[in-house]
């Protein structure tokens, strides 16, 4: 993975301001991974897809994160530390495809990756559990009845507790396309389980940057009349520094 220059990370956080998340996600990863075309990268996995997202927000911002999460049962805010490494797996070979018996029914299921994502992102006001049905219908290969005659079948016709085997087995598949963080709430004792997206995640740390880099390079042109590229060509240091002694006069 190629580290990104300071002037490139502004370009792309400048475009991605017109992205979909998904979209964002999938041109970072294709600025720092040159030797994967643009359709590999949108043909990855969802979990081999976020992995290299925490590989870049390590490089960007180390290890530590900080995230803010609200108690469903009292509304209190808890302040979350953990590090890259406890949410990311070990590393382990995502197959293309998985075979899924459940109930006398046979299937083959592919990995779902960003194209579909992108595909049930267009659909407007559904539920959840639409949106799952519409991934699966997607990812879904093949289905057969496991009787003699071994006739094939459509998604619509499979039982619910067929669909939860499917899901039950992708998510064991590819285990980093689906962080849970366990939670606590110091205030109430309540326990649950709350969704990490590292794609909302790390953007909403890279526009953060972005309009604090933008701040300096308008307070340093200001005081030296440095042009943008002389600015962001600086080490984040040295431009410390130059602010420093520019908010000292």
């Amino acid at each position: 993975m190629n580290p990104l220059a300071t002037a490139e990370l502004l370009a792309l956080w400048e475009r991605g301001l017109s992205q979909t998340s998904i979209e964002r996600s999938l041109a970072l990863i294709t600025a720092v991974c040159p030797d994967r075309s643009g359709e590999q990268v949108r043909r990855l996995s969802i979990g081999q897809r976020d992995r290299l997202l925490l590989i870049l927000r390590e490089q960007l911002f180390g290890s530590p994160l900080v995230s803010i999460a609200v108690c469903p049962a009292c509304t209190d805010r808890l302040e979350l530390n953990f590090s890259v490494d406890a949410i990311r797996l070990p590393t382990t070979e995502v197959p293309e495809m998985i075979e899924v018996h459940q109930a006398g029914y046979r299937m083959q299921v592919r990995l779902p990756n960003s194209v579909d994502l992108l595909a049930i992102s267009e659909y407007q006001a559904i539920t959840l559990p639409e949106l799952r049905w519409l991934l699966l219908q997607r990812c879904l290969v093949e289905v057969n009845s496991e009787s003699e005659n071994q006739e094939a079948i459509t998604i619509t016709e499979l039982p619910e507790e067929v669909i939860e085997a499917i899901s039950a087995q992708l998510a064991i598949a590819d285990p980093q396309a689906d962080i849970q963080l366990d939670l606590s709430c110091p205030a109430c004792g309540h326990r649950w389980q709350a969704p990490f997206d590292i794609g909302s995640f790390l953007w909403s740390e890279i526009h953060a940057w972005a309009v604090g880099l933008l701040r300096e390079v308008h307070l340093l042109a200001s005081a030296y009349s440095w042009s943008e590229s002389d600015i962001l060509a600086m080490s984040a240091q040295r431009r410390r520094w130059y602010l420093e002694m520019v908010s000292s006069v």
